[in-house]
Protein backbone atom coordinates (compact mmCIF):
# COMPACT_ATOMS: atom_id res chain seq x y z
CA UNK A 1 0.00 0.00 0.00
CA UNK A 2 1.45 3.56 -0.88
CA UNK A 3 0.54 6.35 1.17
CA UNK A 4 -1.82 7.54 -1.84
CA UNK A 5 -4.52 4.66 -1.23
CA UNK A 6 -5.47 5.84 1.80
CA UNK A 7 -9.17 4.45 1.85
CA UNK A 8 -9.42 0.73 2.87
CA UNK A 9 -12.62 -1.16 1.73
CA UNK A 10 -13.85 -4.08 3.21
CA UNK A 11 -16.07 -6.63 1.68
CA UNK A 12 -17.74 -9.31 3.82
CA UNK A 13 -20.74 -11.55 4.52
CA UNK A 14 -22.36 -14.47 6.26
CA UNK A 15 -24.90 -16.35 6.63
CA UNK A 16 -26.08 -16.94 10.28
CA UNK A 17 -29.30 -16.41 12.10
CA UNK A 18 -30.35 -13.57 13.11
CA UNK A 19 -33.90 -13.53 14.53
CA UNK A 20 -33.18 -9.51 15.74
CA UNK A 21 -31.58 -8.12 12.74
CA UNK A 22 -33.82 -4.86 12.85
CA UNK A 23 -32.69 -4.32 16.69
CA UNK A 24 -29.17 -4.32 14.75
CA UNK A 25 -29.72 -1.60 12.19
CA UNK A 26 -30.00 1.45 14.52
CA UNK A 27 -26.38 0.83 16.20
CA UNK A 28 -24.68 -0.82 13.49
CA UNK A 29 -25.26 2.45 11.58
CA UNK A 30 -23.83 4.88 14.64
CA UNK A 31 -21.10 2.72 14.56
CA UNK A 32 -20.17 3.39 11.09
CA UNK A 33 -21.59 7.12 11.16
CA UNK A 34 -18.96 7.53 14.27
CA UNK A 35 -16.09 6.50 12.58
CA UNK A 36 -16.52 8.09 8.90
CA UNK A 37 -17.19 4.32 7.38
CA UNK A 38 -19.24 4.81 4.33
CA UNK A 39 -20.86 2.00 1.87
CA UNK A 40 -23.80 -0.36 2.21
CA UNK A 41 -24.58 -3.08 4.84
CA UNK A 42 -27.85 -5.24 4.36
CA UNK A 43 -29.34 -7.11 7.39
CA UNK A 44 -31.31 -10.38 7.12
CA UNK A 45 -32.90 -12.92 8.88
CA UNK A 46 -30.57 -15.41 7.29
CA UNK A 47 -27.28 -13.05 8.15
CA UNK A 48 -25.36 -9.53 6.98
CA UNK A 49 -23.52 -8.99 3.45
CA UNK A 50 -22.28 -5.72 1.81
CA UNK A 51 -19.22 -3.11 1.58
CA UNK A 52 -17.65 -0.70 3.34
CA UNK A 53 -14.64 2.23 3.28
CA UNK A 54 -13.17 4.99 4.33
CA UNK A 55 -10.32 5.83 6.83
CA UNK A 56 -8.06 2.52 8.30
CA UNK A 57 -8.92 3.03 11.52
CA UNK A 58 -12.59 3.80 10.99
CA UNK A 59 -12.87 0.39 9.17
CA UNK A 60 -11.06 -1.34 11.35
CA UNK A 61 -13.04 -0.25 14.48
CA UNK A 62 -16.59 -1.01 12.64
CA UNK A 63 -14.88 -4.29 11.62
CA UNK A 64 -14.38 -4.89 15.59
CA UNK A 65 -17.78 -3.77 16.54
CA UNK A 66 -19.44 -6.21 14.19
CA UNK A 67 -16.79 -9.08 15.95
CA UNK A 68 -18.13 -8.38 19.42
CA UNK A 69 -21.12 -10.06 18.82
CA UNK A 70 -20.63 -14.01 19.18
CA UNK A 71 -22.74 -14.34 16.03
CA UNK A 72 -20.32 -12.62 13.83
CA UNK A 73 -17.28 -13.23 15.86
CA UNK A 74 -15.71 -15.31 12.47
CA UNK A 75 -16.89 -12.79 9.97
CA UNK A 76 -14.36 -12.82 7.48
CA UNK A 77 -13.97 -10.05 5.26
CA UNK A 78 -11.75 -9.00 1.98
CA UNK A 79 -9.59 -5.85 1.80
CA UNK A 80 -8.16 -3.40 -1.40
CA UNK A 81 -7.31 -0.07 -1.04
CA UNK A 82 -8.40 3.15 -2.70
CA UNK A 83 -6.97 6.61 -3.57
CA UNK A 84 -10.67 7.91 -3.64
CA UNK A 85 -13.85 7.64 -1.35
CA UNK A 86 -15.42 4.35 -3.12
CA UNK A 87 -19.14 5.35 -1.52
CA UNK A 88 -20.61 8.65 -0.59
CA UNK A 89 -23.04 7.83 1.78
CA UNK A 90 -23.49 5.08 4.56
CA UNK A 91 -26.63 2.71 4.29
CA UNK A 92 -27.64 -0.39 6.91
CA UNK A 93 -30.96 -1.75 5.07
CA UNK A 94 -33.50 -4.19 6.59
CA UNK A 95 -34.24 -7.03 3.35
CA UNK A 96 -35.74 -10.44 3.34
CA UNK A 97 -32.43 -12.24 2.03
CA UNK A 98 -28.91 -10.63 2.23
CA UNK A 99 -28.51 -11.86 -1.61
CA UNK A 100 -31.74 -12.39 -3.30
CA UNK A 101 -32.86 -15.71 -4.78
CA UNK A 102 -36.70 -15.91 -3.63
CA UNK A 103 -36.09 -19.80 -2.82
CA UNK A 104 -37.42 -20.12 0.36
CA UNK A 105 -36.64 -23.35 0.87
CA UNK A 106 -32.91 -23.02 0.65
CA UNK A 107 -30.73 -22.53 3.20
CA UNK A 108 -27.00 -22.37 3.10
CA UNK A 109 -26.56 -22.70 6.61
CA UNK A 110 -27.19 -26.73 6.08
CA UNK A 111 -25.41 -27.81 2.81
CA UNK A 112 -23.27 -25.66 0.41
CA UNK A 113 -20.87 -27.17 -2.76
CA UNK A 114 -17.48 -27.82 -1.65
CA UNK A 115 -15.06 -24.77 -1.16
CA UNK A 116 -11.83 -24.74 -3.47
CA UNK A 117 -8.97 -22.38 -2.26
CA UNK A 118 -7.88 -19.95 -5.67
CA UNK A 119 -4.98 -21.94 -5.87
CA UNK A 120 -6.30 -25.38 -6.85
CA UNK A 121 -9.51 -23.87 -9.23
CA UNK A 122 -7.63 -24.04 -12.57
CA UNK A 123 -7.52 -27.44 -12.27
CA UNK A 124 -11.22 -27.02 -12.56
CA UNK A 125 -11.59 -24.78 -15.00
CA UNK A 126 -9.02 -26.81 -17.19
CA UNK A 127 -11.04 -30.37 -16.76
CA UNK A 128 -13.67 -30.83 -19.74
CA UNK A 129 -15.61 -32.61 -17.61
CA UNK A 130 -16.67 -29.42 -15.30
CA UNK A 131 -19.55 -27.45 -16.14
CA UNK A 132 -17.85 -24.12 -14.65
CA UNK A 133 -21.37 -21.31 -14.45
CA UNK A 134 -20.82 -17.35 -14.29
CA UNK A 135 -23.68 -16.92 -11.44
CA UNK A 136 -23.06 -13.05 -12.31
CA UNK A 137 -25.50 -10.40 -14.34
CA UNK A 138 -24.44 -9.44 -18.03
CA UNK A 139 -22.89 -6.43 -17.06
CA UNK A 140 -20.54 -8.05 -14.98
CA UNK A 141 -19.98 -10.81 -17.17
CA UNK A 142 -19.26 -8.49 -20.26
CA UNK A 143 -16.21 -7.04 -18.94
CA UNK A 144 -14.46 -9.77 -17.51
CA UNK A 145 -14.78 -13.73 -16.74
CA UNK A 146 -13.13 -17.10 -16.54
CA UNK A 147 -11.79 -18.75 -19.56
CA UNK A 148 -13.86 -21.27 -21.08
CA UNK A 149 -16.61 -20.45 -18.27
CA UNK A 150 -20.56 -20.44 -19.17
CA UNK A 151 -22.29 -16.98 -19.14
CA UNK A 152 -26.27 -18.18 -17.99
CA UNK A 153 -26.58 -13.68 -19.36
CA UNK A 154 -28.84 -13.20 -16.60
CA UNK A 155 -30.18 -10.11 -16.27
CA UNK A 156 -30.64 -10.53 -12.24
CA UNK A 157 -29.49 -13.30 -9.63
CA UNK A 158 -32.53 -14.39 -9.40
CA UNK A 159 -33.12 -16.03 -12.93
CA UNK A 160 -30.51 -18.28 -12.15
CA UNK A 161 -33.32 -20.93 -11.28
CA UNK A 162 -35.20 -20.74 -14.50
CA UNK A 163 -31.70 -20.68 -16.44
CA UNK A 164 -30.79 -24.24 -14.70
CA UNK A 165 -34.21 -25.88 -15.74
CA UNK A 166 -33.89 -24.96 -19.22
CA UNK A 167 -30.24 -26.33 -19.09
CA UNK A 168 -30.69 -29.97 -21.11
CA UNK A 169 -27.48 -31.19 -19.80
CA UNK A 170 -28.59 -30.71 -16.15
CA UNK A 171 -31.90 -32.06 -16.20
CA UNK A 172 -32.84 -35.97 -15.43
CA UNK A 173 -30.91 -38.18 -12.61
CA UNK A 174 -28.09 -39.18 -14.80
CA UNK A 175 -27.18 -35.32 -15.14
CA UNK A 176 -26.88 -34.90 -11.69
CA UNK A 177 -23.52 -36.90 -12.03
CA UNK A 178 -22.47 -33.74 -14.27
CA UNK A 179 -19.27 -32.14 -12.13
CA UNK A 180 -20.72 -28.48 -11.49
CA UNK A 181 -18.42 -25.56 -10.55
CA UNK A 182 -19.65 -21.89 -9.57
CA UNK A 183 -18.32 -18.51 -8.94
CA UNK A 184 -19.02 -15.02 -8.06
CA UNK A 185 -17.37 -11.63 -7.10
CA UNK A 186 -16.93 -12.35 -3.49
CA UNK A 187 -18.85 -15.80 -3.01
CA UNK A 188 -21.72 -15.07 -1.28
CA UNK A 189 -24.05 -15.62 -4.69
CA UNK A 190 -22.68 -19.44 -4.80
CA UNK A 191 -23.25 -19.98 -1.05
CA UNK A 192 -27.04 -19.78 -2.77
CA UNK A 193 -26.21 -21.38 -6.15
CA UNK A 194 -24.33 -24.41 -5.39
CA UNK A 195 -27.04 -24.81 -2.46
CA UNK A 196 -29.35 -24.84 -5.08
CA UNK A 197 -27.56 -27.53 -6.77
CA UNK A 198 -27.25 -29.51 -3.92
CA UNK A 199 -30.59 -29.52 -3.04
CA UNK A 200 -31.74 -30.15 -6.86
CA UNK A 201 -29.89 -33.85 -6.31
CA UNK A 202 -26.54 -32.62 -7.54
CA UNK A 203 -23.34 -34.60 -6.48
CA UNK A 204 -20.42 -32.81 -7.27
CA UNK A 205 -20.59 -29.25 -6.55
CA UNK A 206 -17.66 -26.66 -6.07
CA UNK A 207 -17.66 -23.15 -5.11
CA UNK A 208 -14.68 -20.37 -5.48
CA UNK A 209 -13.69 -19.66 -1.98
CA UNK A 210 -13.78 -15.79 -1.53
CA UNK A 211 -14.73 -15.59 -5.16
CA UNK A 212 -13.03 -13.43 -8.22
CA UNK A 213 -11.91 -11.55 -5.65
CA UNK A 214 -9.54 -13.63 -3.71
CA UNK A 215 -8.86 -15.63 -6.90
CA UNK A 216 -7.18 -11.96 -8.21
CA UNK A 217 -5.85 -11.27 -4.82
CA UNK A 218 -3.92 -14.54 -5.15
CA UNK A 219 -2.83 -15.33 -8.38
CA UNK A 220 -0.32 -14.12 -10.30
CA UNK A 221 -1.49 -13.09 -13.69
CA UNK A 222 1.10 -15.37 -15.39
CA UNK A 223 -0.54 -18.08 -13.74
CA UNK A 224 -4.19 -16.67 -13.86
CA UNK A 225 -7.23 -18.18 -16.52
CA UNK A 226 -9.17 -14.99 -15.51
CA UNK A 227 -9.35 -12.54 -18.83
CA UNK A 228 -10.64 -8.57 -18.64
CA UNK A 229 -11.70 -6.73 -15.44
CA UNK A 230 -14.13 -7.73 -12.37
CA UNK A 231 -16.77 -5.22 -11.81
CA UNK A 232 -16.97 -3.92 -8.33
CA UNK A 233 -20.02 -2.37 -6.44
CA UNK A 234 -18.51 0.76 -5.52
CA UNK A 235 -16.78 3.95 -7.28
CA UNK A 236 -14.05 1.91 -8.01
CA UNK A 237 -15.91 0.51 -10.96
CA UNK A 238 -13.95 -2.45 -11.30
CA UNK A 239 -10.36 -4.42 -10.62
CA UNK A 240 -7.63 -6.37 -11.96
CA UNK A 241 -5.03 -8.80 -10.47
CA UNK A 242 -3.69 -7.65 -7.34
CA UNK A 243 -7.00 -6.03 -6.74
CA UNK A 244 -5.50 -2.83 -8.43
CA UNK A 245 -8.07 -0.02 -10.50
CA UNK A 246 -9.72 -1.49 -13.41
CA UNK A 247 -10.18 -0.18 -16.69
CA UNK A 248 -13.66 1.23 -16.32
CA UNK A 249 -16.11 3.71 -15.55
CA UNK A 250 -20.10 3.54 -15.19
CA UNK A 251 -22.06 5.30 -17.23
CA UNK A 252 -23.92 7.81 -14.79
CA UNK A 253 -27.26 7.42 -16.61
CA UNK A 254 -27.73 3.30 -16.68
CA UNK A 255 -24.71 2.57 -15.04
CA UNK A 256 -23.23 0.45 -17.32
CA UNK A 257 -19.19 -0.51 -16.93
CA UNK A 258 -17.88 1.66 -19.87
CA UNK A 259 -14.34 0.60 -21.49
CA UNK A 260 -12.22 3.04 -23.01
CA UNK A 261 -13.21 1.81 -26.47
CA UNK A 262 -17.25 2.33 -25.11
CA UNK A 263 -16.73 5.83 -24.50
CA UNK A 264 -15.97 6.40 -28.53
CA UNK A 265 -19.19 5.48 -29.32
CA UNK A 266 -20.96 8.28 -30.81
CA UNK A 267 -24.08 7.55 -28.07
CA UNK A 268 -21.80 8.38 -25.14
CA UNK A 269 -22.10 11.62 -23.79
CA UNK A 270 -20.30 11.98 -20.20
CA UNK A 271 -22.83 11.63 -17.26
CA UNK A 272 -26.36 11.84 -19.59
CA UNK A 273 -26.00 8.08 -21.76
CA UNK A 274 -24.02 5.69 -23.64
CA UNK A 275 -24.58 3.06 -26.29
CA UNK A 276 -26.69 0.84 -24.13
CA UNK A 277 -28.71 3.46 -22.67
CA UNK A 278 -29.28 6.31 -25.33
CA UNK A 279 -32.55 5.32 -27.08
CA UNK A 280 -34.16 4.62 -23.54
CA UNK A 281 -33.93 7.92 -23.01
CA UNK A 282 -36.38 11.14 -23.42
CA UNK A 283 -34.78 14.03 -24.96
CA UNK A 284 -36.70 15.58 -21.36
CA UNK A 285 -34.40 12.79 -19.59
CA UNK A 286 -31.32 13.55 -21.08
CA UNK A 287 -31.50 17.58 -20.36
CA UNK A 288 -32.04 16.93 -17.02
CA UNK A 289 -28.94 14.33 -16.40
CA UNK A 290 -27.01 16.93 -19.11
CA UNK A 291 -27.51 19.80 -16.14
CA UNK A 292 -26.70 17.67 -13.55
CA UNK A 293 -23.67 16.70 -14.84
CA UNK A 294 -22.87 20.63 -15.04
CA UNK A 295 -23.48 21.12 -11.82
CA UNK A 296 -21.25 18.01 -10.82
CA UNK A 297 -18.73 19.79 -12.82
CA UNK A 298 -19.40 22.99 -11.28
CA UNK A 299 -18.83 21.67 -7.90
CA UNK A 300 -15.54 20.04 -8.64
CA UNK A 301 -14.16 23.05 -10.11
CA UNK A 302 -14.99 24.25 -6.45
CA UNK A 303 -13.18 21.52 -5.00
CA UNK A 304 -16.88 19.66 -3.67
CA UNK A 305 -18.62 16.72 -4.17
CA UNK A 306 -22.39 17.45 -5.97
CA UNK A 307 -24.87 16.27 -4.02
CA UNK A 308 -25.77 13.87 -7.22
CA UNK A 309 -22.68 13.25 -8.23
CA UNK A 310 -22.51 9.56 -7.75
CA UNK A 311 -25.93 7.55 -8.51
CA UNK A 312 -28.97 9.41 -10.58
CA UNK A 313 -30.20 5.90 -10.10
CA UNK A 314 -29.78 2.55 -9.09
CA UNK A 315 -28.15 -0.45 -10.67
CA UNK A 316 -29.76 -3.29 -11.49
CA UNK A 317 -27.67 -5.42 -9.51
CA UNK A 318 -27.51 -6.48 -5.68
CA UNK A 319 -26.97 -2.85 -3.94
CA UNK A 320 -24.14 -4.12 -1.79
CA UNK A 321 -21.17 -5.97 -2.53
CA UNK A 322 -23.15 -8.15 -4.76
Amino acid sequence: MTTALMYLTAALYKFVDLPDFAALQPPLLACCEAHEVKGTLLLAHEGINGTIAGPEAGVRAVLDFLHADPRFSDLAHKESWSPKPPFTRMKVRLKKEIVTLRVPELDPNKTVGQYVKPADWNALLTDPEVMVIDTRNDYEVAIGTFKGAIDPKLKNFVQLPAWLDAQEALQGEAAKKTKVAMFCTGGIRCEKSTALMKMRGFDEVYHLEGGILKYLEEIPPEQSLWQGDCFVFDERVSVGHGLGLGHHELCRSCRWPLSEEDKKSAHYVLGVSCAHCHDQRTPELKAQMAERQRQVELAEARGEIHVGAKMPGHHPAHPASE
